[in-house]
């Protein structure tokens, strides 16, 4: 593993219901992100769980992990934060987590140190 030069990244973890990753991904990159990773899960918190017919059926949630340069995570996570209205009960949760050390992304490393040498 190799650190990039001077680079310090943040993971940016949102967990929002079914249906609405494209949505942190598009604010995510409005704010500056290159995109991110969209995985799929399931709740299992204590208001989430529902019964059908007395079947317990357990809300599908969509989880974005997006890597940023530590410069624009505060901005990222305000935007997805307003944009996907996480202040209201049920939108869903972010939070931010720091990056020690990365891997296999030259190309953003490159990104990032060609905006850096033209301001």
């Amino acid at each position: 593993m190799s650190k990039a030069k001077g680079i310090e990244f943040d993971l940016i973890i949102t967990i929002v219901p079914k249906g609405e990753a494209c949505e942190v991904v598009v604010a995510s990159k409005r704010a500056g992100a290159e995109g991110g990773t969209i995985v799929s899960g399931r709740g299992s918190g204590i208001h989430d769980n529902k019964k059908i017919f007395g079947i317990l059926v357990e809300p599908e949630k969509d989880v974005v992990l997006t890597l940023v340069d530590r410069k624009i995570s505060a901005s990222v996570m305000q935007r997805i934060s307003q944009d996907l209205h996480l202040d209201e009960p049920g939108k869903g949760v972010a939070f931010l987590l720091k990056v020690e050390e990365t891997a296999g992304i030259c190309h953003l490393c490159h990104l990032i140190n060609k905006q850096d040498s033209d301001n």
